[in-house]
């Protein structure tokens, strides 16, 4: 791989704002969530945090862990959502 590819690689957020979750007018998780019931959504929130809680010794480390934040954070947000 070339140098500058790399640098590149290394500067784009994986976590927040992934390139190959961004590729059309909308993001992967709101085309999801368009998708989704509100208690379906929640579930899959749930799942992809377990996912990445499970897997971070094994996989991609303390990146792994920010990405289940990331999905608790936008469950919070729902769960919000719900008793407003």
């Amino acid at each position: 791989m070339p140098a500058q590819t790399k640098k590149t690689i290394m500067k784009e957020d994986l976590v927040n704002n992934p390139k190959h979750y961004n590729q059309g007018d909308i993001e992967c998780i709101d085309a999801i969530r368009a998708m989704l019931s509100s208690e379906e959504f929640i579930g899959y929130l749930r799942g992809n945090s377990l996912k990445y809680r499970w897997r971070f010794r094994y996989k991609n480390g303390v990146q792994d862990l920010d990405k289940a934040e990331w999905y608790e954070n936008r469950l919070k947000e729902e769960l919000k959502k719900l008793d407003t």
